[in-house]
């Protein structure tokens, strides 16, 4: 089939790349987010999905709304058989998901109908559960709504970041995604509607999402700063600023409140509403990621400081 592949960020390339591998398809041009600056230089930089298309010499349309009278055009001139879509990042009207033959088939990062949105693998995390997954199904207007091709599983390990996950779902995704193009192309696959029970939403994340309060049991503090590892990045207050939390481990020990601060020569514990927690990397303001035992030594933490 001839597919326009809709995608942005780094664990859509897995997927483009399998499409562009598979014999049995030919990736004719990609959709993606307009280049945008970043990093401290504030360049000008394609997204992971325009950098691989350039390479393979594949057609980038970055149109600034998925609505766009010239990207409409362009895209009924390409007459695409299907537009497969993996976290493109824009909604798409109606104008658009008509005119590919097939339609528009998304991979989603969780088990629909559970964490429709933009963030399901870290609401997955946050929530606690023990299994998350990834489906590809038919998009209609409704978020995330449209009936499921397949689905492919992953057990949450008791370490994992939703990075970690998200690595491992986009490589397994993609061999779904690549095989729901074969079945689709076949005509031996069938789309099947979502139930109307279990449905959870997961909307974007922001940087206030990612604060951590300690003042909740251990288990929810950790899932909470494992669901925004690495992005938006798990924070408190220190002193008035931010520092950045990298994961934390479990410590068996009693007597520190919420919050509170207990430098040992080995470690650095933080209480919560029930035992407390061992701080792994931490990064302050302005400064490069540490240890959390260079950082307290380097505070001087006094008896009594606390994370807010």
């Amino acid at each position: 089939m001839r597919l326009v592949f809709a995608g942005t960020p780094e664990p859509a390339v897995p997927s483009l790349r399998a499409l562009i591998e598979s014999p049995r398809h030919e990736v004719v041009a990609v959709v993606t987010r307009p280049d945008a600056r970043s990093g401290r230089g504030r360049t000008v930089s394609r997204s992971p999905i325009g950098a691989l298309a350039d390479e393979h010499g594949i057609e980038v349309l970055t149109p600034e709304k998925a609505g766009d009278p010239a990207f409409l055009a362009r895209l009924a001139e390409i007459a695409p058989d299907a537009c497969p879509v993996v976290a493109y990042g824009a909604l798409l009207p109606q104008s658009a998901l008509d005119i590919p033959a097939h339609g528009w088939v998304n991979l989603h990062f969780s088990l629909l109908p559970a964490w429709r949105g933009a963030a399901p693998v870290q609401a997955a995390v946050r929530a606690g559960d023990e299994i998350v997954g990834a489906a590809t199904f038919q998009i209609v207007k409704a978020l995330d709504a449209g009936p499921v091709f397949g689905v492919v599983t992953e057990q949450v390990m008791p370490t994992d970041t939703a990075g970690d996950l998200l690595e491992r779902l986009s490589v397994s995704g993609a061999a779904l995604l690549k095989s729901t193009m074969d079945g689709i192309e076949d005509g031996t696959l069938r789309a099947v509607p979502q139930p109307d029970e279990g449905v959870t939403y997961a909307p974007k994340l922001s940087v206030e999402d990612a604060h951590i309060s300690f003042k909740l049991p251990w288990a929810a503090v950790d899932r909470h700063i494992r669901s925004v590892t690495p992005e938006p990045g798990a924070w408190a207050e220190f002193r008035g600023e931010r520092l950045k939390i990298g994961p934390v481990t479990y410590a068996d020990e009693l007597g520190i409140g919420p919050g509170e601060l207990r430098v040992e020569r080995k470690r650095v514990l933080v209480g919560t509403a029930t035992k407390p927690l061992q701080l792994g990397e931490v990064q302050a303001q302005g400064k490069k990621r540490m240890a959390a035992t260079d950082w307290a030594r380097g505070s001087r933490i006094e008896q009594g400081e606390r994370l807010q």
